[in-house]
């Protein structure tokens, strides 16, 4: 009798330990995909601007604004 009981406690315990929790990781990447697609609480969306000279999307906060435009960097300003 102890042995059948032993052998179900090891059972359960690697049900437990392998197979529930499987389940339960599924369980919260299912949740994540209901995500509502504007969230920015998990990364900062950063403004991208295209240069005038050459075509190259830039961060707002890096980008060069001049005359209304913006532009990559100094060489594209000049040029």
């Amino acid at each position: 009798m102890i042995k059948w009981l032993l052998v179900i406690g090891v059972v359960a315990a690697v049900y437990y330990m392998f197979i529930k929790k499987k389940d339960s990781v599924s369980g919260a990447s299912a949740n994540t995909c209901k995500k509502d697609p504007q969230s920015k609480t998990d990364e900062a969306v950063e403004e991208m601007v295209e240069c005038s000279k050459c075509g190259v999307y830039v961060e707002i906060d890096e980008a060069i604004l001049s005359n209304g435009k913006y532009y990559c960097s100094k060489e594209c300003l000049k040029g």
